[in-house]
């Protein structure tokens, strides 16, 4: 194809197509034109793509039939289409693309905390210098437990806190230092106290106020450390892609797993703001917690092996997207 002749003679109905798709009150006469300029111009986007994709032109054609879409069918369609696919295909896609690499942040997490306080149990030097005896007997008995304090300001103040955490991992995850520095930090942080709370005979109570909201709080934390390394897994090995082209692509898909994450510690801020420290039955509050869990990780496996199945990755669709140049497999 001849992309410099092809524009010339399509360059008119683009422009009238641009033109229509402006404005803000249209006769019905010129209503059928947008449309039938609508699909004529689409099949140009798709002849261009096939012999001769030149990023600029894919790129202009790209925006002009976006632009154009959101004026035929109106502003409320698109929108809840858009959260209805992003609900039930792009987020489940991009959870299920980083499942192993959730599942390899959660292990060394656990291995570091479980050691942390299999140490900080076993030395007591170690815990004297962690907390002098008098605040670890406050802590332990009181303090511990009175932190989780039920109520709607305390369920905010956690997901606020969680999300920057999240947030902090899936956007300097480029680093490939500050997930592996806030994972570990927080590990040891969960294994401290924990071997503080089992040296005084509370191992019971600190299962069972984390358990509750944490089974999904940290894998919502194991999730965006999981986000992080694979942008810099994708900065350092890109599969056979422009570099660029590589992290723009895996960062809008890791861009939704942060978004889906608000949800996510949502859930479990509700959880540690209203059952951890409730009067339920600790053995009903893990009831709770693990049901949410299991609610997460099926929503994963159903939804997402579906979606990455058809060919999704989280990304937006292609005429979001942008242009690509097309490379050699």
């Amino acid at each position: 194809m001849d992309l410099d002749a092809f524009t010339a003679a399509r360059r008119a109905r683009w422009e009238r197509l641009d033109e229509l798709g402006r404005s803000r009150r249209l006769t019905g006469a010129e209503s059928d034109e947008l449309v039938r300029l609508y699909q004529a111009v689409a099949t140009d986007l798709s002849q261009v793509r096939a012999a001769a994709p030149d990023p600029s032109t894919v790129t202009y054609l790209s925006q002009l039939l976006a632009r154009t879409r959101v004026a035929i069918s109106g502003a409320h369609e698109p929108s809840w289409r858009d959260v209805s696919r992003f609900v039930m295909v792009s987020l489940p896609a991009a959870f299920y693309r980083i499942r192993w690499w959730t599942v390899a942040v959660m292990v060394a997490f656990l291995v570091v905390s479980i050691l942390t306080g299999w140490y900080v149990a076993t030395n007591e030097q170690v815990l004297d210098d962690f907390m002098d005896p008098v605040q670890q007997e406050e802590y332990v008995n009181d303090a511990f437990a009175s932190y989780y304090d039920p109520g709607a300001g305390f369920a905010a103040m956690v997901w606020t806190n969680n999300a920057w955490i999240a947030a902090q991992c899936v956007g300097l995850g480029i680093s490939g230092v500050w997930p592996v520095f806030i994972q570990a930090q927080n590990a040891v942080n969960v294994g401290a106290v924990g071997g503080m709370m089992a040296d005084h005979g509370a191992l019971d109570v600190f299962l069972s106020l984390i358990a509750p909201h944490g089974m999904l709080e940290l894998t919502a934390i194991w999730i965006a450390g999981a986000a992080g390394l694979k942008i810099f897994w994708t900065w350092i090995v890109p599969g056979g892609r422009p570099r660029s082209r590589a992290l723009a692509e895996e960062g809008r898909a890791l861009f939704t797993v942060a978004i889906g994450l608000v949800g996510v510690l949502g859930v479990s801020g509700l959880i540690e703001g209203f059952v951890t420290g409730s009067a339920l039955w600790p053995w009903l509050k893990i009831v709770i917690g693990a049901i949410a869990l299991a609610g997460y990780w099926t929503y994963t496996i159903v939804l997402g092996r579906r979606a990455v199945a058809a060919g999704e990755t989280g990304d937006l669709e292609a005429d979001q997207a942008g242009a690509t140049v097309p490379v050699a497999a």
